[in-house]
């Protein structure tokens, strides 16, 4: 059967299909409607009647009267459920009719409500719909013969029949003329294809045709113009992934089964500081053993999941995988910053398990001491006091510790606001202006009248300064001078502290920020520090966008100061 033929009978069959079901639902849906639109107004005749009907009234009167106005029939039936009245029954007729005891609708009208049914009449002799309803006296019944409800039904499904007919007719009318325009231009798309796919390129289909064969047409005509193509499509393809290669930060170096490396790209030439154009032999590869092992295994066909290597200064991590028909794709990645970041690691534990260590061991002996010696309550006391100065200190250490990581982390965010340096800068110093008194060190401000107000976080701002009195207090000596000042310039504010104290040497300057160095361990202990304040105040600053910086001359003093930017649109 030809496409035309399968595209007309299949059209037809789906519209006659779809004709017939909307026959069918209308019918059913029309049939169902129309009984419980029937079934309700009856319900109401049904009500009024019972109204009508008193007690000594002549109940088959009325429905005589009732059946002959409204057309319907009417019965009576009292609650035994004898027939009373009805009206198309009367004297010895009605005596004769069965009792309506059982009747459908007259047990769901003693229920409750209206009760209703469908079913042959054993008088009548045909199929009627039966509405009750309870009266005061017993029920009353109305009915009507369903076949004045088929006959509509049957009316309107004929209407809607000769409507589906007369569309099946003009779908067919369509449907032959939308065969007939598909099937000639795929006919024609057949015959073209088979050209081409016999070799002949000089074939090409008509554009003509509509719609979606259209766009198959193009298609076509597009492919057999391209097939010369692919050659440039391919190299474009080769053009990406040498730019994707590139834009690695991973090293990647490609050795053929020559062992020439026919590509590198520009990260696997800085880590490995190769100038050579490619294509190269590969002996002109670094002599490192790790890297000459590695592509020995995978030129034989193995790959190496993972080695280390260190070359011209830089830890590297190296991968190597063969290749189909020979050669291997080495792959370099730099671990220089990640074992950086182990060995700070590492040298943060072991600074913090020394910092503690001390205290610890002074805890330890002393109330081992106090635990099995006799001693005099003085030298208790001092004991005692020496244990709680430890426990302080190892407390300080691990506050710090706490309020550091929770900065580096990002669990703490600043709330800048426009904070009042001078307020808080005088909160700082009243924490320490009795340690300085002791000690003879005079405490001060400067504070520059345009920089009196900081776009910072109180809270933050208030540790920072509080940190750097604490430190240059400590490392005052008697006779010197503390300053706290703040200074505007075009872009923010600085803010600090300025001593007259012994002094950081130039070697140690540029690590003060670190945590836990110090540049004068015994001296820093001594004096009670944790060595971890100044790094405190790097990351407080460097949260808000700013910075610190430190100038020191040893045996004059030393100058500690944050930047706090200015924001680009202030707050109101």
């Amino acid at each position: 059967m030809k496409l035309a033929q399968r595209l007309l009978l299949g059209s037809l069959l789906v519209v006659s299909a779809l004709v017939l079901l909307v026959v069918a639902l209308s019918g059913l849906r029309l049939r169902s409607q129309l009984f419980e639109l029937t079934a309700t107004q009856l319900s109401r005749e049904a009500r009024l009647l019972s109204l009508e009907w008193r007690f000594g009234a002549d109940a088959d009167s009325i429905a005589d009267a009732a059946g002959a106005a409204l057309g319907h029939r009417i019965t009576f039936v009292d609650p035994s459920g004898r027939v009373v009245g009805d009206s198309e029954f009367d004297g010895p007729a009605l005596a004769r009719l069965e009792n309506h005891r059982t009747r459908p609708e007259i047990v769901a009208a003693r229920a409750g409500g209206a009760g209703s049914a469908r079913r042959v009449s054993a008088s009548a002799g045909d199929e009627e719909l039966y509405v009750a309803v309870p009266s005061p006296l017993g029920f009353a019944r109305v009915s009507v013969p369903t076949r004045q409800l088929n006959a509509i039904v049957g009316r309107a499904l004929r209407d809607v029949l000769i409507s589906g007919l007369i569309a099946l007719v003009a779908a067919s009318l369509l449907a032959f003329a939308f065969s007939r325009a598909i099937s000639r231009p795929i006919v024609e798309l057949r015959d073209v294809t088979k050209a081409l796919a016999a070799g002949d390129l000089s074939r090409r289909p008509a554009l003509s045709a509509p719609g979606e064969v259209g766009d198959l047409a193009a298609s076509v005509h597009s492919m057999a113009e391209q097939l010369d193509s692919r050659l440039k499509a391919l190299a474009a393809d080769d053009a990406f992934t040498e730019a994707m290669i590139e834009s690695l930060n991973e090293g990647v170096v490609a050795v053929d089964g020559q062992r020439e490396v026919f590509r590198l790209n520009e990260s696997g030439r800085r880590l490995l500081a190769l100038r050579a154009r490619v294509p190269f032999s590969a002996e002109l590869l670094p002599r490192e053993r790790t890297l000459r092992d590695a592509l020995e295994t995978a030129l034989g066909g193995r790959s190496v999941e993972h080695a280390e290597l260190t070359w011209d200064g830089r830890t590297l991590a190296l991968t190597t995988r063969p290749l189909v028909g020979g050669g291997a794709v080495l792959a370099l990645y730099d671990l220089t910053a990640v074992r950086r970041l182990e060995t700070v690691r590492r040298d943060f534990v072991a600074n913090v398990s020394h910092e503690l260590r001390t205290p610890l061991t002074v805890i330890g002996g002393f109330a081992e001491t106090l635990a099995t010696d006799e001693m005099e309550p003085a030298q208790r006391q001092q004991f005692a006091d020496t244990i709680r100065a430890n426990a302080h200190r190892m407390q300080r250490i691990v506050d710090d510790l706490l309020d550091l990581s929770r900065i580096e982390s990002g669990g703490w965010v600043p709330n800048p606001t426009d904070a009042d340096v001078r307020s808080i800068a005088n909160d700082a110093l009243a924490v320490w202006r009795g340690t300085a008194a002791q000690k003879g060190v005079e405490v001060a401000l400067s504070i520059d009248a345009d920089a009196e107000t900081i776009y910072a976080d109180p809270t933050a701002l208030r540790q920072v300064l509080t940190n750097l009195i604490e430190n240059a207090v400590r490392y005052t000596l008697r006779g010197g001078s503390v300053t706290v000042f703040s200074a505007r310039d075009e872009r923010g504010v600085w803010t600090g502290v300025r001593d007259t104290g012994i002094g950081i040497a130039p070697s140690h300057l540029s690590r003060i920020f670190e945590r836990f160095y110090r540049a004068d361990p015994a001296r820093s202990r001594e004096a009670g520090g944790t060595g971890l304040g100044l790094a405190i105040v790097r990351h407080l600053a460097e949260a808000h966008g700013g910075r610190v910086t430190a100038e020191s001359v040893v045996g004059s003093g030393t100058t500690v100061k944050a930047f706090f930017p200015t924001p680009a649109f202030p707050s109101s």
